[in-house]
């Protein structure tokens, strides 16, 4: 039995000019759960061709994994300007059906949903996903982006999916595509019970129906790898509150475990 579950597709990416690498929401929401020692078990899917290369440093974190076929793998190119991130969708991949993300979260009651873009997790999956008092968190970015080859695009049409969610992560650029502008008070009037608004190198704003608190960064002195940060912020985040932690105290933890595994990222040879 597992009080986390992270679920969806492997990417396998390339940043900047490096080398291809594995990624996704649900490779570095393992990477964060395992450093933390959370009480989780990750589902994800890629095609079988790319198994040895994204699934194998998946389980070398030593959380169980579900490992689900699929077709094509995610694919993305991407370089950082600041704190912004410039990204080509080169594949895209498996949508999740009901059945298969309902069965991936077993027992959990706290999901992790790593959809890299809208279609990974429809509304009908996401629905699904949120019966039986399973509290859900999802990133923007899969919601808002569209399943298209080229240029990242994204664009505010995500339907009324955000009823079956419980916390929404999104940083400034995202919550611009989704309500005209980074602010407390359009993203409250979304309907969410929980809504993170991390600001980068300014930290973070936890926004409830009730209250705007707002979490300082952590300085981080040497090199670091922002890839993946998010998710990992997301996977820090949910742990806490499925450990009882209150929303703040749940962002300030996030925060820490965020800022350590970046570190770790960037010093890593």
């Amino acid at each position: 039995m597992s009080s986390i579950a992270a679920i969806g597709n492997l990417s396998i990416d390339r940043v900047a000019d490096g080398p291809p690498r594995p990624g996704g929401t649900v490779f570095y929401s393992a990477q964060a759960l395992a450093v933390i020692v959370a009480d989780a078990r990750i589902a994800a899917s890629c095609a079988a061709a790319d198994r040895p290369q994204l699934v194998l440093p998946l389980e070398a974190f030593g959380l169980p994994v579900t490992w689900y076929p699929a077709e094509t793998t995610t694919a993305y190119r991407f370089h950082y300007e600041g704190d912004s991130r410039v990204m080509i969708q080169d594949a895209v991949g498996a949508t999740w059906s009901s059945e298969q993300a309902v069965e991936a979260a077993a027992d959990a009651s706290w999901i992790h949903v790593g959809a890299l873009v809208r279609s990974d997790f429809p509304p009908q999956t996401l629905a699904a996903l949120a019966s039986d008092g399973r509290r859900l968190l999802i990133d923007a970015q899969g919601l808002i982006r569209a399943p298209v080859l080229g240029p990242l695009r994204t664009d505010g049409d995500i339907g009324d999916v955000l009823r079956y969610v419980e916390i929404l992560k999104l940083n400034e650029e995202e919550a611009g595509t989704l309500v005209g502008r980074p602010s407390p008070e359009p993203l409250r009037a979304l309907g969410v019970p929980e809504v993170i608004l991390t600001l980068g190198s300014e930290g973070s704003l936890v926004i409830t129906s009730s209250a705007t608190e707002a979490v300082p960064p952590i300085e981080i002195e040497g090199p670091v790898d922002p890839t993946g940060a998010g998710d990992t912020y997301s996977a820090a985040y949910l742990t806490a509150r499925s450990e009882g932690a209150e929303p703040l105290e749940a962002a300030r933890r996030a925060s820490e475990t965020a800022a350590m595994v970046v570190f770790l990222r960037g010093s890593s040879p």
